[in-house]
């Protein structure tokens, strides 16, 4: 119908909405003071009732803009919280493109899977591992989860159709992502199944505690169906010893997943030997919309052999064109209705190259690194007795006299964001209660980690 197409204005709404563009990614160049409150117009906008009737696009469109501006953005060189997105600006266009030509990659769909395969092996091509098939995905939940059905497939042949008829173990260290408990739930394998492995004193599972739990439950007759190495973990960005725990896993006989959603990027730069070992992985988990900087959501699942993706997902859909030769897409993934999300990062290599990259991926590793020695030097600050190996930087405020720490810096965050100027969020390590910075944004510089110590120290004398 006409009244869903913009119509004539188009091109005066593309050349306003170009306008308004240009001025959000300048507006992230620089951080700002405080983040804005919002307002009683955004409040009221907000409480309307669904509209009868439409309004201008341009109209519509700087609604839009002024609520995201009055939410908090990752893309901002002063979000330190959590392991987000930053926002590229190429991705940002290619979702726009996408979205416009709204491709579903469920099926065979000629230049846009063959640009999908391209970038799966560029970005194995990046970190170094020699099988280069995979596909992307939501995020690393649903990563996580594939390379866990996948491995569920391997180890039980027969559990697609009956089931689970056994006992099973998944081993993980006791720090790897919540969403490895997650997926081991819904897989129906049950959270009892997850076997959370001690870490040493940097935050790395002990692969000898992995051993001994493999043999202790094969003794009791529990199928292990597979091993979760974190490479780069949430809590401190700990990498697990991944060639001692591939070794095992061989040993063994066992499905080895690496989750790398957040660190993995980092085995493409001088930092290549942290994870020696990567390539006897069966899949590896890689979150793009992490620390290869390009808007949310584009993970993908690397894999040493593609059958065991169609071997776990793949059924004959009467209603779609399949070629014999070639499986469609949808045999080897869990969605069905799939975005063309591998665009974003295929423009991004495209248009800045994979040194752009690792020379970005290396300045945030520098930034951690640099903030960890103000915070060693520094009188008012403990900091974890070895440096950071990637960019996750845990650090306390810790005034001489004062004896209650961990709630002096629960506090401490809550008041850094109140404030504005950053946004942090806290850690639990050891008990005890540490502001976590993390560096994966392009945009942030060492000028923003000396005024992050500035701030700390402000806010936290005021206690």
């Amino acid at each position: 119908m006409d009244e869903l197409r913009i119509g004539s204005s188009r091109r005066e709404v593309l050349e306003f909405l170009s306008q308004k563009v240009v001025a959000v990614w300048e507006g992230f160049d620089q951080a700002r003071e405080s983040e804005p409150e919002i307002t009683l117009e955004i409040k009221k906008l907000l409480s309307e009732e669904l509209p009868r009737f439409g309004t201008e696009a341009t109209d519509s469109i700087s609604q839009s803009i002024d609520i995201l501006d009055k939410s908090i953005a990752q893309s901002r060189p002063r979000f330190l919280a959590y392991i987000g997105s930053s926002g590229l600006e190429v991705g940002a266009i290619a979702d726009f493109l996408a979205s416009s030509y709204d491709i579903n990659q469920a099926v065979d769909n000629r230049a846009s899977t063959l640009l999908e395969e391209q970038c799966i092996k560029w970005v194995a091509q990046f970190i170094g591992y020699p099988y280069p098939f995979g596909f992307f995905t939501s995020g690393g939940m649903v990563s996580n989860l594939t390379a866990l059905a996948a491995a569920r497939r391997s180890a039980l042949p027969d559990s697609r159709k009956v089931g689970l008829n056994t006992q099973t173990a998944i081993y993980s260290s006791k720090e790897s992502h919540y969403s490895i408990m997650r997926a081991a739930e819904i897989l129906g394998f049950g959270s009892d199944a997850l076997r959370l492995i001690d870490v040493d004193d940097h935050h790395r599972m002990r692969s000898s505690e992995l051993e001994i739990a493999i043999e202790r439950d094969l003794a009791q007759g529990i199928t292990p169906v597979a091993i979760i190495a974190t490479a780069g973990t949430t809590l401190t960005g700990a990498i697990d010893p991944i060639e001692a725990i591939a070794n095992i896993a061989k040993r063994f006989g066992i499905w080895l997943h690496i989750d790398g959603a957040y660190g993995i990027p980092a085995a493409g730069t001088k930092m290549a030997p942290l994870f020696t070992g990567m390539h006897n992985a069966d899949s590896i988990t890689i979150d793009a919309h992490k620390w290869l900087f390009v808007p949310k959501s584009c993970s993908l699942l690397l894999v040493r052999d593609l059958t065991s993706l169609s071997d776990t997902f793949s059924h004959e859909e009467a209603y779609m064109p399949h070629d014999e030769k070639k499986p469609n897409p949808v045999d080897f993934t869990l969605e069905y209705s799939r975005p063309l999300r591998a665009l974003k990062l295929w423009l991004a290599f495209k248009t800045h190259g994979a040194d752009a990259f690792r020379n970005a991926i290396e300045f945030n590793i520098e930034l951690a690194q640099m903030t960890y020695r103000i915070a060693l030097e520094h009188p008012e600050f403990n900091v974890l007795p070895y440096a950071p190996e990637l960019s996750i930087v845990p650090l306390q405020y810790a005034p001489s006299g004062r004896s209650d720490i961990s709630w002096l810096n629960a506090t401490l965050c809550k008041k850094l964001i109140a404030d504005g100027r950053f946004y942090i969020s806290p850690a639990q390590i050891d008990g005890q209660t540490w502001l976590r910075p993390c560096f994966t944004n392009f945009r942030t510089t060492k000028d923003d980690v000396h005024a992050l110590f500035k701030v700390i120290v402000e806010l936290g004398r005021e206690f």
